[in-house]
């Protein structure tokens, strides 16, 4: 197939989304073919977004204007980033954490791990967790200026042939409540709580495809996403989850919700819904189908997205 017969054929079915009245994306910022851009997070309407290589923007407007941070000190992808108030933490791989305080710009710290680290949550109390490749989950208490390891037994949590290969599964996803409780997801579809600062877990969800990403929201309701169209829902903070239908069969990498409005991020489709996911439509348009986003968030009710050739894009619902 010819890539003017794809470009084609990409053309067409815009133009039909378009007709049917489904949704559509706005370029923000674009980068090169060898960018990417894996994270975003806001906090009122400070921003930041994260990928490789070695790349941070940060926004002050609610994400109408970004700017590169050209100071970030490593050329290393950085996959998970977030922020409170005036500190911001990123980690990305072989264990790189980084930490900055207001305007005294970007400080390495010494997480005392060289895994690959996917996701990080952090609270206004300064307290952050950090999760990665085999088992890795890593907290701070003091805005990520020191951190101690809180992986659980995985054990009670795979089955005797995965414990006797020595499987520690893979984190994908974090997050720190303000309240502390903490939960993280991943491989085999585990989602795990802990209300005591990581000393002990609870699964609440298990099962075969690996989770991506989570969206924990201060009114308890959230939504957790992954491999082969998985979509969960919570109701009560991440206590308990229900399988949604799925919408997709790609790898949903991205997840974030606001009312009854949501928009999930993948490989080659991205899907929303404005009633809780109860019923979706597809984001419809060639660069979506053609490539990837990861990363999404809500600032001021505007949507963000993140992804291929460092892109960051509005997403117009």
């Amino acid at each position: 197939m010819t890539r003017t017969l794809v470009a084609g054929m990409l053309i067409a079915a815009c133009a039909q989304a378009q007709a049917a009245g489904t949704a559509g994306t706005e370029a923000l910022v674009s980068g090169v073919p060898h960018d990417a851009l894996f994270a975003v997070n806001f906090d009122g309407a400070n921003g930041i977004v994260a990928g490789a290589p070695g790349k941070i923007f940060d926004t002050h407007d609610g994400g109408k204007t970004w700017k590169a941070d050209t100071s970030f000190p490593t050329p290393l992808a950085v996959l998970g980033a977030d922020l409170k108030g005036d500190r911001a933490i990123a980690v990305g791989q072989m264990g790189l954490v980084f930490v900055r305080d207001g305007g005294n710009g970007w400080k390495k710290i010494d997480a005392g791990t060289t895994e690959r680290l996917m996701n990080v949550s952090l609270n206004s109390k300064g307290v952050a967790v950090a999760v990665g490749s085999f088992g890795t989950v890593i907290k701070s208490e003091d805005g990520g200026q020191t951190w101690a390891a809180i992986p659980p037994d995985w054990k009670p949590y795979l089955t005797t042939d995965q414990v006797e290969q020595g499987i520690q599964p893979h984190m994908s996803a974090a997050h720190v409540g303000e309240d502390g409780v903490i939960t993280i997801a991943g491989e085999f579809s585990l989602i795990l709580r802990s209300s005591d600062g990581g000393k002990t877990w609870t699964a609440v969800n298990k099962g075969e495809p690996t989770v991506f990403a989570l969206d924990l929201r201060g009114d308890g309701v959230g939504y957790a996403v992954g491999q082969d169209g998985l979509i969960l829902r919570t109701a009560d903070g991440g206590a308990t989850w229900t399988k949604l239908a799925a919408a997709s069969k790609a790898n949903l990498l991205g997840v974030r919700s606001t009312g009854n409005t949501l928009v999930v991020t993948a490989m080659h489709d991205m899907i929303a819904s404005t009633d809780s996911g109860q019923s979706w439509r597809h984001v419809q348009t060639p660069d979506v189908l053609a490539a990837w986003y990861s990363g999404v968030a809500v600032a001021d009710g505007t949507l963000i997205a993140v992804g291929h050739t460092g892109r960051i894009i509005k997403i117009n619902l």
